[in-house]
């Protein structure tokens, strides 16, 4: 082959960073277009959305309306903690109630307070320690508590004393 052809058929040779470049620009702006489209709510809102969203007569604002739920407060618990020394815990709580249900949950409350009491008594001094802690002890009693008075009546278990000493 003469020079001039080895120089023809090696110069058509291009890099593909062009077409990558140009792809990983299109995947980006992808990106970035539907995750504003799903977050500014162009798809349209959830059900679910709709039904808690009011709107203040007054000031034509929309706010979320407040879940349609009860309160029942149960008595404060001492217990000692499993340890070494005589440590206790003082542990208070109140039930969220679904709407119509303070009632029925109001008359179980020995029952609940039985089941708060074996559990609080079982903890050790090291579950107490872990920094997630109370949030495992509040997933715990809501289930025992949802178990005794039946699932759907209690929502959640809010924590309004939690003492160890």
């Amino acid at each position: 082959m003469t020079d001039a052809t080895v120089d023809e058929a090696e110069g058509p040779k291009k890099s593909g960073k062009k077409g990558l470049m140009i792809g990983a620009v299109l995947a980006l702006l992808g990106a970035a277009g539907g995750y504003y489209v799903t977050s500014s709510g162009l798809l349209g809102k959830a059900p679910e959305a709709e039904r808690k969203t009011a709107v203040n007569a007054d000031a034509g604002d929309a706010i979320d309306a407040l879940p349609d739920v009860g309160f029942v407060d149960l008595p404060p618990v001492i217990v000692s903690v499993n340890s070494g020394d005589s440590r206790h815990l003082k542990f208070h709580a109140q039930l969220e109630v679904a709407a119509g249900h303070e009632a029925e949950v109001e008359k179980m409350i020995p029952r609940i307070m039985d089941v708060m009491n074996g559990y609080l008594r079982a903890i050790n001094l090291s579950d107490l320690e872990d920094s997630l802690a109370l949030v495992r002890i509040r997933g715990h009693l809501l289930r025992r508590i949802g178990i005794v008075v039946g699932e759907g009546r209690v929502r959640d278990v809010l924590v309004t004393e939690f003492v160890l000493n």
